[in-house]
């Protein structure tokens, strides 16, 4: 599957809980060519007991795959004596094809894992050489199939360092430090900051920010607007480094799209990214774009002009549509509150449309550090999961026909926070 930065077309590709045979491209009867294999693919669903567990650095996890999200009819999932209970490594992590990558909690190494038959097996690691890594405080961009950006600040927040990957063989191909520096009159940078690949250009673009107080401190101050560092994929010089003008953040920009998906390119190369401001002393959503062959964000852009609060996570669903899970600041801004909500943008009229099941609106969810949401390009279905007081279940948002059907039940007792796919 291709990887984030050619989203549309990983999502071109994709088959939830199905087969998928290919045609040759040679029709004729005696083509003696061998039929592409099948590939199956599946789900994997994670939950925590006690409380939800996004960023929590005490909290274990339960995981478990299914095949089918699908059918309404069926015994709510339950997770009770099934699936693996999972410690040393964490919720937050990179997933492609059949694998996760992440720094595991032991923060000493890189991680090429696999969730096969419920149990997490290792494929391969590869210990640090210079720049090291904290397991949930790093950002990441793919460059073609094999090539993985990893990306963050170091012990001090003084320093943006880099890694290269070979995920084949999870070989190092290369690290070293961005010439990137503290702003005068700032103390440290961001933890993590966005990374995205541009391939049309071959660019690389980082978003991060200065701030006054070290990461984690709730009496920080961040300067007034985040950065944009353009950087030169092969030599990883820093070729431009712009103050916008559209938002005081990047969502995400401690974990860095490891636990949710913030930034994406449609069809034209165009890239988007979740951002917010503070609106009254609230903090309010935006979704910005910066246009293929453009390096700063479009003046005046934001495909999300109702939000009510943080834009936590978009999918792009092609065609210029979108699904976006947000807060309402009205209603609470804690992990916990049941205040968050599903609706889908239209990044060219600008204009969002809450999603409704059967003439009423979904409920709100809870759980702000949350991925329970998948695309399934074949069958153009984005499915979806909703934490309320009265229950945990899936949603099908079918795009062609602009409609919403109820699928699988999560059984009580855990806190549903993540779905993933996965070829088999």
């Amino acid at each position: 599957m291709k990887k984030l930065s050619m989203f549309y077309s990983l999502v071109a590709a994709l088959m939830l809980g199905t087969t998928f045979t290919s045609c040759s491209k040679d029709d004729d009867k005696n083509n003696s060519n061998p039929p592409d294999p099948v590939v199956t693919y599946h789900y994997d669903l994670t939950v925590v007991a006690g409380n939800h567990g996004g960023m929590s650095k005490d909290k274990s996890h339960i995981t478990l795959s299914v095949a089918s999200l699908s059918d309404a009819t069926q015994q709510p999932i339950s997770f009770e004596g099934k699936g693996a209970e999972i410690t040393n490594y964490t919720m937050e992590s990179i997933t492609d094809g059949k694998y996760y990558y992440q720094v595991p909690v032991s923060s000493d190494r890189f991680s090429k894992l696999q969730f096969k038959g419920n149990k997490m097996t290792v494929v391969q690691e590869q210990k640090f050489k210079e720049n090291t890594y904290k397991a949930r405080n790093y950002t990441h961009a793919w460059m073609g199939d094999n090539t993985l950006v990893i990306m963050s600040t170091d012990g001090e927040h003084k320093n943006v360092i880099w890694t290269k990957l070979n995920t084949t063989d999870m070989t190092i191909t290369g690290e070293g430090t961005l010439s990137i520096k503290v702003a005068d009159d700032y103390n440290v940078l961001t933890t993590s900051g966005i990374l995205a690949y541009r391939k049309s250009d071959n660019k690389l673009f980082y978003f991060y920010y200065n701030k006054k107080e070290t990461s984690g401190s709730s009496k920080t101050t961040n300067e007034p607007f985040f950065r944009i560092a353009v950087i030169n994929p092969q030599t990883m010089v820093v070729e431009q480094e712009i103050v916008n003008k559209e938002a005081a953040q990047m969502t995400g920009s401690a974990y860095g799209e490891l636990l949710q998906q913030t930034v994406f390119f449609d069809e034209a190369d165009n890239l988007y990214l979740s951002a917010f401001s503070s609106v009254s002393k609230k903090n309010i959503g935006k979704l910005l774009r910066i246009k293929n062959g453009a390096f700063d964000f479009e003046e005046g852009y934001n495909a999300f002009p109702e939000a009510k609060g943080k834009l936590l996570t978009i999918q792009y669903l092609g065609n210029g549509k979108v699904l976006a899970y947000s807060g309402d600041n009205a209603v609470g801004t804690s992990i916990g509150d049941v205040a968050y909500y599903y609706s889908i943008i239209d990044v060219n009229s600008k204009t969002s449309t809450r999603l409704s099941y059967n003439g009423t609106e979904i409920p709100y969810s809870s759980g702000s550090f949350s991925q329970r949401s998948v695309f399934n390009a074949n069958e153009k279905k984005a499915y979806f999961g909703v934490n309320t007081a009265d229950e945990q279940c899936i949603y099908i948002y079918d795009l062609a026909a602009g409609t919403v059907t109820k699928g699988v039940s999560i059984a009580a007792g855990y806190y549903f926070d993540q779905i993933r796919l996965f070829e088999d």
